[in-house]
């Protein structure tokens, strides 16, 4: 009796840390993702930030930008943005506007950089 007992305790231990968590998260992804309606800020699982326009059976059509259209399978769809969360802080002081008249410096390029590894011999 006691031999059958240890298997039996690392079986109830095993599901209840692994398999029963992880139905429970397969569980909460499928209701998310059946519950997009267009108008609606997604994240797909490559983390293309875009707008639901059209909802079929399995697929849904994003806007990525205006006018532009990507149809892609609901389970792509890994997070709901929510509409309150801030897309970026304002700046609220003049003193921080101040810096928007200094003088803007652009990244320059050098010409003819060597972006290889150096591996290749040829």
């Amino acid at each position: 009796m006691e031999a059958l007992l240890l298997p039996i305790l690392l079986i109830a231990v095993f599901y209840f840390l692994l398999i029963r968590p992880q139905q429970k998260q397969r569980r909460q992804m499928m209701e998310l993702q059946q519950s997009v309606q267009p108008g609606t800020k997604i994240m797909t699982t490559a983390g293309l930030l875009a707008t639901v326009v059209e909802v079929d059976d399995d697929e849904v059509v994003l806007e990525v930008a205006p006018g532009v259209h990507s149809r892609y399978v609901r389970r792509a769809i890994a997070n709901v943005i929510q509409p309150d969360e801030p897309a970026a802080p304002a700046p609220s002081t003049p003193a921080e506007t101040a810096d928007d008249d200094a003088p803007k410096h652009e990244p320059v390029q050098a010409q003819g950089e060597d972006r290889t590894n150096g591996d290749d011999v040829r």
